[in-house]
């Protein structure tokens, strides 16, 4: 008999929560201490759906076009929204719109559209500061160097509308993540001793949760492990 997409999305969340709970444990954490944020990117509404009555509260978006609209399609089912992706200043305010968290925010000048936008939602919107962990000067690098965490996390903090949880990072692309996880592991703990309750540390993918769990994760972001392979993007 063919497997439904019910059973299939049941069996990879099945794997991943396990993993989880194999990955606290031996940080001598209870699995509870690890939220996990499913990536819908690129699959549909219907999966979203599935994964709310598999027990999933929280979700991750990286595009902001099909984030709004996913969104909108799936508001009665009271999930929590992350958008993850990079920010694009001229879309800050709308995707404050409909995010409950914002982890990618990496410099100062998107504060201002993102307070609108939680503004005219009426609702404080939660921020996590991503964290560059690749050398300067890499093509593609994304989140604030280290040595402004600091001042960004000021910022946010003095921003109407706002409220800092903590930090995001992504590993660097085709490293062991194990020294980048090393690294943000000390960043955190300098973060926190100026802010001691933006306890969040959202890190660890599909490929990495291990890693960024015995490191102190307190969110992991996976999508491939729950939901399969992306469906290809026309």
């Amino acid at each position: 008999m063919a497997t439904s997409r019910t059973d299939e999305i049941a069996a990879g969340l099945a794997e991943t929560r396990e993993r989880i709970a194999t990955a606290a444990k031996a940080a001598g954490r209870p699995a509870e201490d690890v939220q996990l944020v499913v990536v819908t990117k690129f699959f549909p509404a219907s999966d979203v759906r599935i994964l709310a009555g598999l027990g999933v509260t929280d979700v991750g978006e990286n595009r902001h076009q099909e984030a709004s609209a996913k969104a909108a399609e799936c508001a009665d089912l009271g999930l929590r929204w992350h958008y993850i992706g990079g920010l694009q200043s001229n879309k800050a305010a709308a995707v404050a719109a409909y995010a409950d968290v914002v982890e990618s925010v990496d410099r100062a000048s998107l504060l201002p559209r993102l307070s609108r936008g939680a503004g005219e939602r009426g609702q404080i919107l939660d921020v996590l500061l991503q964290v560059s962990l690749d050398p300067p000067g890499r093509e593609g690098r994304a989140g604030a160097d280290p040595g402004d965490v600091r001042d960004l996390a000021a910022a946010v903090v003095e921003t109407d509308g706002l409220r800092l949880r903590g930090l995001m990072a992504v590993a660097p692309l085709g490293e062991d993540p194990e020294p980048a996880f090393v690294r943000l592991a000390r960043i955190r703990e300098d973060f926190l001793v100026e802010y001691p309750e933006a306890t969040v540390l959202s890190a660890g993918m599909s490929g990495d949760l291990e890693q960024a769990i015995a490191h102190g994760a307190t969110h992991v972001r996976v999508g491939s492990a729950v939901l399969g392979q992306r469906p290809t993007v026309k």
